[in-house]
């Protein structure tokens, strides 16, 4: 069984149910042979990192950043988890009021630092809340578990 961890940021009702629909995503029926874990980043460790196999990682524009509970789990995991996996498959998707660009390429660098590889393009959700977001969320979280359980990742 593969494991997919997913490390959502979710202070408000809408992230709340971006993240409830990422979990659905990877849970997904079809998806038997991967196990989901569902973390907040401040309750996430470098441990969670280290016994996945792909990790999907969900944030709100901040500041024109990510959410500083996020940049936290980096802070915490980076180093611990450095060597040991590198070529991870990830997937991002960022909740942004305005355009999500600096969050996105504060992300990526520090994907790029440790190694791990993009299954996706990142997945910004910009503007005023829409109900489709939760479907986009859902759709790319089963498709990491997918891709993750036929081995293509």
């Amino acid at each position: 069984m593969k494991r997919l961890l997913i490390v959502a940021h979710a202070p408000s009702e809408n992230t709340r149910r971006l993240r409830d629909a990422a979990s659905r995503g990877a849970s997904h029926p079809d998806v038997e042979g991967v196990e989901t874990l569902t973390k907040a980043p401040l309750d996430a460790t470098s441990d969670d990192i280290l016994a996945c196999d792909a990790i999907l990682l969900g944030t709100t524009e901040n500041l024109g950043y990510m959410s500083g509970a996020l940049k936290d789990f980096f802070d915490r995991s980076y180093y611990p988890v450095l060597e040991a996996q590198r070529g991870l498959p990830c997937a991002l998707y960022i909740r942004a009021g305005r355009d999500g660009t600096g969050t996105r390429r504060a992300v990526e660098g520090i994907v790029t630092g440790l190694g791990w590889k993009w299954a996706q393009a990142p997945l910004t959700l910009r503007g005023e809340w829409q109900d489709d977001f939760e479907a986009q969320v859902e759709e790319l979280a089963l498709t990491l578990a997918a891709g993750l359980e036929a081995g293509i990742l």
